[in-house]
């Protein structure tokens, strides 16, 4: 029988695409609950049961393109500043976002904020947040990119549960970067960011400061993600629903238009979707300055058309737009499949408005970037998707699906190592994200990084058959800390492991 994975595994070998997620689908119960059964799942957290089909994607017939304005993600004020902390009060509950054009559409927020808020932080300076769970499911608040003690990293098993609170110390012990924080609660995380467990936290510091980018209004945080909407404008989740999800969302709008002047802006792009992968350009090549990555700045800027994205994946670009007339508008698409090109390859609409002053540049240098230093020490990690006839998919990582109870890698604090990534699937992609570390690329298929993953990265794609060789200094905390597949269905399947450093 030829499945439809396969049928997208045969377009990629005769280059009809790039394949970037497995297509078989399942009913959510019947993953949720074989993954639980092998990872000693938390009592609270129970499988959704599955649910008729609601059909296609009612998205792209519910919403025009570019009609609506893309909204910024509001920007949280801490409760108290004394002291040496900033403190924030959160609290996660269930609300409505008005997405689809004269519908409500439930979903599950940070504050009752669509995508969630924005937290500005300070190199050097902490930041606390007390989390209130006001949901009916256990939570893992995750801050994914950062150096934090095992306590505030959110890890799988370090549940939050329904109606309690917990403060999460964020240290900010580290250089400036463009963060986000979104739920991580072991067999739950794909659901719960689908419908809105996500935010947005930057760091900056003096090095960022001193330097004459693009700033306040003419710096924009974007998320961009897909979704599934019934013909009642409600969320539609399924897991491993990749080719369903046609509409393409840009904070929390389908196919926005934003309104910018004719002058340099920097936009801090995220890729919070659970499957999708992006390849992003403007409609007409025009060039895209890339100036950071997961962990901050790049050393030097890099002139592109094409920015790629897998899930978790930041990237900061700078976009001029004088060179467009005042009145003209631009598309950025995208060209990385699964769905139809008319909608999955449209992401939004540049409106240029207005003239503006423009003192920004883009300096020849933007940092510096320490020493990678001397390796103690190799391994290989394998990530690997398995399908049996009769079984619900696993999720392993060398050949294991996740237990919380199991070191998978034991590390010695202080020590820097080198990694070698492999997917072990020819048909399915993966991408990897380690917590605690920001980690440099090496080689990628054996050969030299591009310019795009030459700074500091979390989080690094694995195309079908692919090896990324990674190095990370282990120098900040000790305890247990996860890395896995950042497809958060994959890693509700189980593709997580677990090191330990001491």
């Amino acid at each position: 029988m030829v499945t439809r994975r396969r049928m997208i595994g045969a377009a990629l070998a005769t280059g009809g695409g790039v394949l970037l997620m497995r297509t078989t689908l399942r009913p959510a119960a019947s993953v949720e609950t074989a993954a639980a059964a092998a990872a000693h799942t938390h009592p609270g957290t129970t499988a959704p049961a599955a649910e008729a089909d609601p059909g296609p994607d009612a998205g792209p017939t519910l919403a025009p393109k570019f009609t609506a304005a893309m909204p910024l993600p509001p920007v949280l004020a801490p409760v108290s500043t004394d002291g040496a902390a900033d403190t924030y009060a959160v609290t996660m509950l269930k609300s409505y976002a008005r997405i689809l054009p004269g519908h409500r559409t439930d979903v599950l927020t940070y504050n009752g904020a669509f995508p969630g808020p924005v937290i500005r932080a300070r190199s050097g300076r902490p930041v606390v947040v007390r989390q209130t769970n006001l949901l009916d499911d256990p939570v893992s608040v995750h801050l994914h990119g950062a150096r934090v003690p095992v306590a505030s990293d959110g890890g799988p098993m370090n549940l939050l549960d329904a109606g309690a609170t917990r403060t999460y110390t964020y240290p900010n012990d580290q250089p400036h970067a463009s963060l986000w924080f979104h739920d991580h609660a072991h067999h739950l995380e794909s659901e719960h960011v689908y419908r809105g467990l996500a935010g947005t936290y930057l760091i900056t510091d003096a090095t960022e400061a001193a330097l004459p980018l693009p700033a306040g209004r003419y710096d924009l945080p974007i998320a961009l993600r897909d979704a599934r909407f019934d013909p009642q404008g409600r969320l539609v989740y399924r897991m491993d629903d990749p080719l369903n999800r046609t509409t393409i969302l840009a904070n929390g709008r389908p196919w926005p238009k934003v309104e910018v002047a004719a002058r340099k802006y920097r936009l801090r792009l995220l890729n919070s979707s659970n499957l999708r992968f992006f390849s992003l350009r403007l409609a007409d090549g025009g060039p895209l300055t890339q100036i950071g990555s997961d962990g901050g700045l790049l050393e030097r800027p890099h002139v592109t058309d094409t920015v790629d994205l897998s899930p978790g994946e930041r990237a900061d670009v700078v976009v001029d737009f004088s060179r467009y007339p005042v009145g003209s508008s631009i598309v950025l698409t995208n060209s990385m499949p699964p769905g139809p090109a008319e909608h999955v390859g449209q992401v939004l609409r540049f409106d240029i408005t207005r003239a503006a002053d423009d003192p920004s540049r883009v300096p020849a240098q933007l940092r510096t970037l320490p020493a990678l230093g001397a390796a103690t020490r190799e391994r290989t990690v394998v990530m690997e998707y398995q399908e049996k006839p009769g079984a619900a998919p696993l999720g392993l990582i060398d050949g294991k699906v996740y237990d919380p109870a199991r070191v998978d890698a034991s590390v010695a604090f202080g020590t820097s190592e080198i990694w070698t990534v492999v997917n072990a699937n020819k048909d399915v992609p993966h991408n990897f994200h380690l917590h605690l570390v920001q980690f440099r690329v090496l080689a990628r298929n054996g050969a030299a990084p591009g310019p795009a993953e030459s700074g500091l990265k979390d989080t690094v794609r694995l195309l079908p058959g692919e090896s990324v060789r990674l190095q990370a200094l282990f120098d900040s905390y000790r305890g247990r800390y996860p890395y896995h597949c950042h497809l958060l269905d994959h890693s509700a399947m189980g593709m997580m492991a677990q090191l330990e450093i001491t």
